[in-house]
């Protein structure tokens, strides 16, 4: 089967970086799914992993952690699905990624696709909405239904993760929603999505809010670059406040400054569940299956950005390239082999 993979970590502009393979085909163990890919989009992790998982024993590393494609053969213990059903899922960063023509996956950790998304649409959901969720739900423990009166900040609110969590919060919560971009086409699209109120992440947080008439924050949701906004997070939330985190730091931060307020700390990574095995890992593919009923009722949007096809190894560079700008606004994806 083709595939995209590299032997080595290296920059993303070395032309060896990501490189077009030719694999074995992959069976599907008792519980996968035997998937064939039809659209990808590309995540940070994906860029993250590249930079720092050095393949084993010369064996080809593939990528990718989101996926649509088309069920072509079942495990002897799954349920729920059959041969020829249109999928879409995260898959388990332990496991070989979504960067190959056929992929085997876990069934419990996948849902059937949005029927009214194309291919491309629907591969930019999974990783994002089932981060968006769980850090909104299982860790900020914000119930559906409920947050009034309170308020949600988020901030990279204009990324992949921030694009679903706004549109979650204001679909299926009381909260107001604040989100912060630092461009004005960046603003623009967190408005279209939702957010109640928009702030520059580039200037003080706290004069801004107050200019908006909040005067603390209940729960954030920080996506990217905590570490320069920890001081400033800490100082706009509300006491007995919760700040949930999904980035990998690039320094330390004091914990001990969450004390006085007594705030409490939640880390969200969606890969915890299948790459544990934990008892309750099929909440992921229940929590897609709410997705694709939201999307498929008009209450959530796709947030594709740029679209490439097909999925070789140059457009994979290209998009790696894009991600790693920190510049993105919602997801990019590739289609067709």
């Amino acid at each position: 089967m083709k595939a995209v993979g590299y032997l080595q970590s290296l920059p993303i502009d070395h032309p060896e970086s990501l490189i077009d393979l030719e694999l074995p085909a992959p069976a599907p163990g008792p519980l996968d799914l035997l998937v064939r890919v039809a659209a990808v989009s590309v995540n940070p992790v994906d860029t993250k992993v590249r930079r720092n998982r050095a393949p084993t024993a010369f064996q080809p590393e593939v990528l990718g952690w989101d996926a649509v494609g088309t069920v072509e053969a079942l495990g002897k213990d799954v349920v729920g699905f059959a041969i020829g059903d249109r999928v879409y899922y995260a898959g388990a960063i332990n496991r070989p990624g979504s960067n190959a023509e056929l992929q085997v996956v876990d069934h419990r950790i996948a849902a059937l696709a949005p029927k009214s998304l194309t291919d491309a649409e629907a591969a930019a959901l999974p990783l994002t909405a089932i981060t968006a969720w769980e850090l909104l739900f299982d860790r900020l423990g914000v119930p559906e239904g409920g947050g009034a009166g309170q308020s949600l900040l988020v901030t990279g609110a204009a990324g992949g993760v921030g694009s679903i969590l706004v549109q979650l919060a204001r679909e299926l919560t009381q909260l107001r929603v604040i989100g912060t971009a630092s461009r004005p086409e960046t603003q623009d699209w967190v408005k279209q999505l939702g957010a109640h109120i928009v702030i520059d992440h580039s200037q003080p947080l706290r004069p801004q809010l107050v200019a908006a008439g909040v005067a603390e924050v209940e729960f954030i949701a920080s996506l990217t670059h905590t570490e320069q906004h920890w001081d400033a997070l800490i100082d706009a939330a509300a006491p007995q406040g919760r700040l949930g985190l999904i980035d990998d730091l690039s320094g330390p931060i004091d914990v001990m400054t969450l004390k006085r307020k007594a705030l409490s700390l939640h880390w969200e990574m969606m890969f915890t569940r299948p790459m544990f095995g934990t008892a309750d890992v099929a909440e992921q593919g229940r929590l897609l299956v709410r997705i694709a009923a939201l999307v498929d009722a008009g209450r959530v949007r796709t947030t594709v950005s740029e679209q490439l096809r097909p999925i070789n190894a140059a457009n994979l560079r290209r998009a790696h390239e894009l991600v790693e700008s920190g510049r993105m606004r919602g997801k990019i994806v590739l289609s067709g082999f």
